[in-house]
């Protein structure tokens, strides 16, 4: 009994109270705003300095969107890694109190070894062509999950390694906090660019959405919020809640009539590797076409019609927007409750008015999921240009058989003539 307490002694029991001191953020306002917005009270100065912000980041984004899915993809990589900087920078804090070192290094290196992991797979899927065309990537990309292995297990021999005595419980924490972190940033961004792949309007509504729904509760809550909504986050009210998930509807039903016109939005994301750009051209799926909707009995009466015309894409972006203003706060929630447990008010202070990157984005990670979800159980068919690339870079005796086995099947279901000599 006494070497079990002893034992017991020597383990980390820390309880909330005991987690070390994190100084708060320091103001980045720029100076300009801080003057101008110098005679107003703190709730007015921050919701302006908010607005400012919101206002300018939209602007950013709308740029981006200009200029083509290779620009997005570089957004959602960049804001990955400044996310997982942000979560690993407050377990750095209280792993660095026990001056123990591999830490941040570790983290860093399994972030490199995920993301060459995933990236890897996307190239694989989606640049087959130009991948058979370099002789040096055929190799990369046909032991590529050998290789992702093999760097990851190196990641395990090293952390291995680092153990220390008397420390080890800690140095366990911080592993699975490294993976949990990789779980919730790289996992979740690599489904963000998959669903940017299906359409670019498979990107943007949701996402769209949930920073829609984050403004119009915010407005909501600003001026009519009285009843709280959730002790996890104070600030947060029914008023803003509810007059946020009308407003985001409307908006996601409004936004997807604009961007289903357009093949720039619809059209799947391929990469052309004669022109070695990515396209997106293609007859519109008929998600994507105009047609004709009884209006149910109770609204003909309010509306005076009987029918309306509408794409059906704008049927799936009700439950889009529905998520994004229903479950996806439950994201914010959740970094609220990490956030009370470390005794801080942001992740960072990399956004004045707003918190860090991870403080935006908090939710648009749980959104990712459900839109990928979504499309794999809902949307997606058999897709002949992936099927077709696929075929490509078989060998000929292979492209031969696959051949052989198609006619005899279309023959059987009369689809060709016996007699076809192909």
């Amino acid at each position: 009994e006494l070497d079990l307490e002893e034992r017991l002694g020597e383990l980390d029991l820390r309880s909330d109270s005991d987690v070390p001191y994190v100084p708060p953020p320091t103001d980045s306002t720029p100076e300009i705003l801080k003057r101008a917005l110098s005679g107003l009270s703190a709730r007015w100065k921050n919701w302006w300095i908010r607005g400012i912000l919101t206002l300018a980041m939209i602007s950013v984004f709308f740029l981006i969107i200009y200029l083509g899915s290779f620009m997005l993809m570089l957004l959602v990589l960049s804001i990955q890694v400044k996310c997982y900087h942000e979560i690993i920078t407050i377990g750095y804090r209280v792993y660095h109190s026990y001056d123990l070192p591999w830490f941040r290094s570790l983290s860093w290196y399994f972030l490199l070894c995920v993301n060459y992991f995933f990236y890897g797979e996307t190239v694989a899927d989606y640049f087959a062509t130009f991948v058979q065309r370099r002789e040096q990537l055929q190799f990369l990309i046909r032991y590529h999950r050998f290789i992702s292995f093999a760097l990851y297990l190196t990641g395990f021999c090293m952390f291995v390694l680092s153990l220390v005595k008397k420390h080890y419980r800690l140095q366990f924490y911080m592993f699975a906090w490294t993976h949990v972190t990789l779980l919730i940033t790289v996992t979740q961004s690599h489904l963000v660019i998959q669903n940017l792949f299906e359409g670019m309007i498979w990107f943007l509504v949701p996402i769209s959405s949930v920073i829609c729904n984050d403004i119009t509760a915010y407005i909501f809550g600003f001026f009519f919020g009285r009843t709280p909504l959730i002790k996890l986050s104070p600030k947060k009210t029914w008023e803003g809640f509810i007059g946020g998930f009308f407003s985001t509807v409307i908006f996601g039903f409004i936004f997807s009539y604009f961007l289903a016109q357009h093949q720039y939005f619809v059209c799947p994301v391929e990469y052309n590797s004669e022109t070695n750009r990515f396209v997106t051209e293609c007859e519109p799926s008929e998600l994507f076409q105009m047609k004709k909707y009884s209006v149910p009995p109770l609204l003909q009466a309010v509306l005076g019609w009987e029918t309306v015309n509408m794409y059906p894409f704008q049927m799936h972006s009700i439950a889009l927007s529905t998520f994004a203003s229903l479950i996806g706060p439950f994201g914010g929630f959740f970094a609220s409750g990490f956030k009370r447990a470390f005794k801080i008010k942001d992740f960072a202070d990399t956004i004045p008015g707003h918190g860090g990157i991870m403080d935006r984005f908090d939710c648009q990670y749980l959104m990712a999921t459900f839109v990928h979800v979504y499309i794999t159980s809902f949307i997606r068919g058999p897709n002949p240009s992936k099927l077709l690339k696929q075929l490509l870079v078989l060998q000929p005796e292979q492209q031969l058989s696959v051949y052989k086995t198609l006619k005899s099947h279309l023959v059987e279901k009369g689809i060709l003539q016996p007699s076809l000599r192909g």
